[in-house]
């Protein structure tokens, strides 16, 4: 049996990106914490899109925060979250069967139909209101930490509990910003079920990441030696340089 179970877990290595995710929700299930730290997720149905060909070992989001899966139920999986991912997500306050949204990581030659997310969360922020448009759904949210401000820009990406949605406007300092859901998602994402207050889990663009790391000056390392960047001492990586060298347009 254990070599049966190792074998799935290096299958689905070879098929999945294991912390790659897109932001398109697969399904609601319900959460129940079995202890401070251990996770219960429960599925729709037995047929329910997460648990097809679902593996020991697998990258799975809930509500956006990438958990491993430790045991296969018949209806859902346990995981266990550790106290940085409990202290920097809303997984810990979740109350009791509360619905979670699910999406298994993707597969190699997938589509990407919304944009890269990590499952790492990068702070919470809460629900200030939802309205109803024609053919939309405006949602706003507030209170969000200097960790997630920094990367909210408008006509950005931003994963809130795991979806992918574009920031619509957003203040210039990113403590707050809107989105604009389009019937489908709202309906098949447990964003029907916040009310004003509620927390959220929020991910800024990994992209945005990267360019911050490497526009922000640091100290020469060895690392830096035959790599096509500027090492006098500090790093002069800047936008300039990058718009220099046909990286920005």
């Amino acid at each position: 049996m254990y070599l049966y179970n190792y074998a799935r877990v290096e299958q689905s290595s070879a098929q999945r990106f294991n912390i790659v995710f897109t932001g398109l929700v697969q399904s609601i299930g319900q959460l129940q914490h079995l202890n401070p730290y251990q996770l219960k997720i429960t599925c729709k149905t037995t047929q329910d899109p997460v648990l097809k060909e679902i593996a020991l070992g697998d990258s799975i989001a809930v509500d956006g925060v990438c958990l491993t899966v430790e045991k296969i139920l018949t209806q859902g999986f346990i995981a266990t979250a550790s106290p940085e991912t409990l202290e920097k997500s809303t997984l810990g306050d979740v109350a009791e069967n509360g619905p979670v949204n699910l999406e298994p990581s993707l597969r190699v030659g997938s589509k990407i139909g919304g944009h890269f997310v990590t499952g790492h969360v990068d702070g919470t922020g809460h629900l200030e209101s939802t309205e109803r448009t024609a053919n939309a759904w405006q949602i706003r949210f507030k209170g969000l930490s200097s960790q997630v401000a920094r990367y909210i820009v408008s006509k950005g990406s931003i994963a809130v509990n795991g979806i992918s949605l574009t920031v619509a406007e957003c203040s210039p300092s990113g403590d707050w910003f809107w989105a604009a859901v389009i019937p489908v998602t709202y309906a098949e994402t447990n964003l029907q079920y916040l009310q004003p207050g509620d927390l959220v889990n929020l991910e800024g663009d990994v992209l945005g990441k990267y360019v911050e790391k490497f526009t922000q000056p640091r100290a020469h390392t060895s690392f830096d030696a035959g790599l096509d960047v500027p090492t006098n001492g500090v790093d002069d990586l800047s936008m300039s340089f990058l718009a220099e060298h046909g990286y920005l347009s």
